[in-house]
């Protein structure tokens, strides 16, 4: 433990020591990067639904069985809906993995940034096997952890654990915000989950913004009227 946090130093996204030449591919070599280094297990975690005007941001961790790894994990967005859906089902089937999620109200008295952080420090502390290393995607690692973690710049594009991560928690969104079409169907919430298409500005417009909505994001804003 000495040694890899000596290794280690801080946490921050820009210093590269245990990850540099990591090709941008999904892949476990991160992963097993850290366990050489005496630390396992690794979680990956990524969230969903920062940009959206509506609905909650969703963070997922995951630490993958790596004799079990789903085939086909990738960066979320790259994946079709029935892929996501499909490795959704398998990922919860042989890892393990924690969900948490930030409201609009949240995010509306804090900002995204600090919402999506939160709810993904929620995630990784809600693991049921607590980790002991965590790989993050994006610029940033959750303050508050009981275990260090570094921060990877296109991590679900680079990590099968932060990939694995990326799929749950877009999927668990998707249904949250097709579920909440059925509550506030003026939006259509189940064919955009939330984000500033022209149906649902439309909606916003003829209808008001609802409680789902993101009052401190532009367009919703007062001084942006």
């Amino acid at each position: 433990m000495c040694e890899l946090r000596r290794m280690l130093g801080s946490t921050s996204p820009d210093s590269p020591m245990l990850f540099e030449d990591v090709p941008l591919v999904p892949t476990f070599e991160l992963e097993l990067v850290a366990r050489r280094a005496g630390h396992w297990p690794v979680a990956g975690a990524d969230e969903a639904g920062r940009g959206p005007l509506a609905g909650p941001v969703v963070a997922a961790a995951v630490i993958l069985d790596p004799d079990c790894i789903p085939n086909g994990l990738n960066d979320s967005k790259k994946l079709t809906a029935g892929k996501r859906e499909e490795l959704f089902v398998e990922i919860l089937a042989t890892a393990t993995v924690s969900i948490a999620s930030s409201s609009a109200g949240r995010i509306d008295m804090t900002d995204i940034r600090k919402a999506s952080l939160d709810a993904m420090r929620r995630a990784i502390c809600g693991l049921a096997l607590p980790a002991s290393y965590v790989l993050t995607d994006g610029l940033d690692v959750p303050a508050g952890l009981a275990c260090p973690g570094k921060a990877v710049v296109k991590g679900d594009a680079r990590s099968f654990s932060i990939a694995a991560a990326s799929i749950v928690a877009k999927v668990t969104r998707d249904r949250m915000m097709a579920r909440a079409g059925t509550v506030f169907p003026a939006y259509g919430f189940a064919d955009h989950a939330g984000y500033g298409t022209a149906q649902h500005r439309a909606g916003i417009e003829e209808h008001g913004p609802c409680s789902l909505h993101r009052m401190s994001f532009r367009p919703l804003r007062k001084e942006a009227v």
